[in-house]
């Protein structure tokens, strides 16, 4: 101590032989220091004398004795803890008030652990795992089902539609003919190739013809003007024997008469009508 802290700073009383403390390079008896700057404890208002440890958070202080978990009272010194509006408190006191609980095993996920989120639910990472494999899922894409989640594979391998072309998993949109799924792009005509999807079609022994390809190879054809005969619902047409007609086809082949919903006579591949046929 030199001769210019021989006496305290504020009260001016000799120092010598007596406990002091140092502030801005001045020398204080403890009473006046403790007077003029010992911090308020935050727990119990006393003033936090410069022989006791004082523990500060955020601007505040506390003695030691006083830094407790505020709804267990055991003591914070060297241990983690949260602070809630204010209010201090152990990491297990925090969790029972404010952590998320898992949504699969319904225990808290405590305070500096990794959470996932999914749907407004959370999880430990160990129990956000593929409902089928049991790996966990972490950032990978996955696919909910029945409120269960699943890794892709698991659940193309479990659930997916396999389209009835190309073997391979239907994912999205698809289209059911004769009670098997298909690729919207895999629906094409079996003649032309285009896609069906969008468009009137016609089956044909369990393979699917866009109309064009359909009346090309396989729909039957008029006995009078060999154009094929539409197979379309609503088209009408006349059958006799083998052979087909469009309606506006079926005539008289001497006097070219329609023969719908009349008498008619046949006369080896010829048709006639009754006053023809009669006059022959």
């Amino acid at each position: 101590m030199t001769s210019s802290q021989t006496d305290c700073h504020f009260c001016l009383q000799p120092l010598r032989g007596r406990k002091y403390a140092l502030r801005d390079e001045n020398a204080y008896c403890v009473p006046c220091y403790d007077s003029l700057y010992a911090n308020p404890c935050e727990e119990c208002k006393q003033p936090i004398e410069c022989s006791s440890k004082d523990l500060a958070y955020k601007g505040r202080h506390w003695h030691e004795g006083c830094f407790r978990c505020a709804k267990c009272h055991r003591s914070l010194v060297e241990k983690p803890f949260a602070a809630k509006d204010e209010v201090l408190l152990c990491t297990e006191c925090y969790s029972d008030e404010y952590s998320s609980k898992c949504f699969r095993c319904q225990k808290t996920i405590m305070p500096g652990s990794r959470k996932m989120e999914f749907k407004g639910s959370s999880w430990h990472e160990s129990c956000f795992v593929c409902q089928h494999c049991q790996q966990p899922l972490g950032t990978k894409p996955l696919i909910t089902k029945d409120n269960e989640n699943y890794c892709v594979p698991c659940f193309e391998k479990q659930f997916a539609h396999h389209c009835y072309a190309c073997k391979k998993v239907i994912t999205s949109g698809g289209v059911a003919y004769h009670d098997q799924p298909w690729h919207q792009e895999c629906f094409v005509c079996a003649g032309c190739k285009t896609q069906l999807s969008r468009q009137r079609f016609i089956s044909k022994d369990e393979y699917p013809y866009c109309v064009d390809c359909f009346s090309k190879f396989h729909a039957k054809k008029c006995a009078a003007c060999k154009k094929p005969i539409a197979a379309l619902g609503g088209t009408k047409y006349i059958s006799l024997e083998e052979r087909q007609w469009h309606g506006e086809c079926f005539s008289c082949t001497k006097c070219s008469v329609s023969l719908v919903g009349q008498e008619f006579l046949t006369r080896q591949d010829d048709i006639l009508c009754h006053k023809c046929g009669s006059a022959s």
